[in-house]
């Protein structure tokens, strides 16, 4: 079953006007659920990452809680999807932010190491739930240039979790332990869930729809322009979380405080929120192609000098430009994705996206863990640096190809 969202309003003579105030404040509050979500989530995995050292870890240690982050979204993010259209995007948030909780709250409780592995899968499993049911109502809150722009603001509120939540994580880690930073985050869902739980009539009701028969899910990975499309986002998602991965490993590495390591992230977060505001504009003169090829090739120049620095206002310079080229190409890879969908099935290839995405956040901490551990840093970063460079050559003959056919 696919489904409709259906915002109603009062009475017959008050449908249209509050139909729309409510979408408008639905919208909004959803961005503002998951910008606190998802501090809460991206403060965990580095403060995981310095824990799981604390705790005396290797770098294969880490890459293996990072991966099981993401181990068992990556089976269940498209019938996330196929439940968040037959039962309402709601009851999945309220999964979504209770899971977060209930596994930030595990090491404060039982701060070991085996532990911290629980919390991960846990965390993981569960949060999935919110961001495809949130992307769900951000979909559905307008149309046409409306949604475009929805999911721009969507995607500011999700880079203000980047530039806000390692500062803040490594804040707390120096000034009140790992242990007691776990139950800060922890807080930060309790809004949302709340908000969920006694304000339903802000949230729209679930009308569900017949869906076309005879169309299974594998069918669009024969989409060749979708299936690069899914390669690139692939890429893209290589790019970002083995940054996440590596630097707090890199900068402990180099003796720097968490609180350090927090505001170099945060440059890094910084110059995502940036890149997303001036993106529409580099579109508008360009294509989406275009700019996501620049994009990675600026990733894959500055990603090379990462072992070179061990400066901290040099790293967070060049954390600085790397986040100025990956901050746009999430968003576009977004775009990309849904353009290149078959009618009716752009939510499906989102689903495949978030698939693909997840692969990535399970195979390569641990493979670059791995590679860390036996080799250095210096050649993940390099390696690293290979996959970018890969993605800006696909995104390079797919603008040239954009450019013949509209010659």
């Amino acid at each position: 079953m696919a489904s409709r969202l259906v915002y109603n309003a009062g009475n017959a003579g008050e449908n249209h006007s509050l139909s729309w105030r409510r979408r408008g404040m639905t919208f909004y509050f959803v961005v503002a659920m998951t910008v606190l979500n998802h501090i809460a989530y991206k403060g965990s995995k580095m403060l995981v990452s310095l824990y799981a050292i604390d705790f005396g870890g290797t770098p294969f240690e880490v890459g293996i809680l990072f991966s099981l982050y993401s181990i068992f979204s990556l089976f269940i993010a498209v019938h996330v999807g196929r439940w968040s259209d037959r039962v309402g995007p709601r009851r999945l948030m309220l999964i979504g932010c209770f899971g977060l909780g209930a596994g930030l709250l595990l090491p404060y409780c039982w701060p070991r190491m085996g532990v911290l592995y629980v919390s991960a899968t846990a965390i993981g499993a569960l949060y999935i739930f919110f961001t495809v049911a949130a992307q769900h109502l951000i979909g559905a809150s307008g149309s046409g240039h409306a949604r475009t722009k929805n999911f721009g603001v969507y995607s500011l509120g999700v880079g203000i979790t980047s530039l806000c939540a390692p500062p803040l994580t490594g804040f707390a880690i120096d000034h009140y332990g790992h242990q007691a930073t776990y139950a800060l985050l922890a807080l930060l869902p309790v809004a949302p869930l709340a908000f969920l739980l006694l304000y339903r009539k802000a949230m729209p009701h679930h009308t569900p729809s017949p869906q076309p028969k005879g169309q299974r899910e594998k069918d669009l990975l024969r989409n060749v322009s979708l299936r690069r499309a899914l390669i690139a986002a692939g890429i893209i998602e290589t790019g970002g979380e083995l940054y996440n991965f590596y630097m707090p490993i890199y900068g402990h590495s180099l003796g720097l405080s968490a609180s350090r390591i927090g505001l170099i992230i945060g440059g890094y977060g910084l110059a995502i929120l940036l890149a997303r505001v001036v993106m529409p504009v580099l579109v508008r003169r360009t294509s989406e192609e275009t700019v996501l090829f620049v994009s990675l090739a600026l990733t894959a120049a500055t990603c090379v000098l990462f072992p070179f620095v061990a400066d901290p206002l040099m790293l967070a310079a060049i954390s600085f430009v790397f986040g100025l080229g990956l901050g746009c190409c999430g968003p576009l890879s977004m775009i990309i994705t849904y353009n290149r969908a078959p009618e009716g099935r752009a939510g499906e290839a989102m689903g495949w996206r978030q698939t693909f995405n997840k692969f990535i956040e399970v195979v390569m901490p641990l493979l670059f863990g791995t590679l860390g551990t036996a080799f250095g840093l210096g050649p993940a970063f390099w390696l690293n640096a290979a996959f970018l460079g890969s993605g800006a050559a696909l995104m390079k003959a797919d603008a040239s190809a954009r450019r013949r056919s509209s010659v």
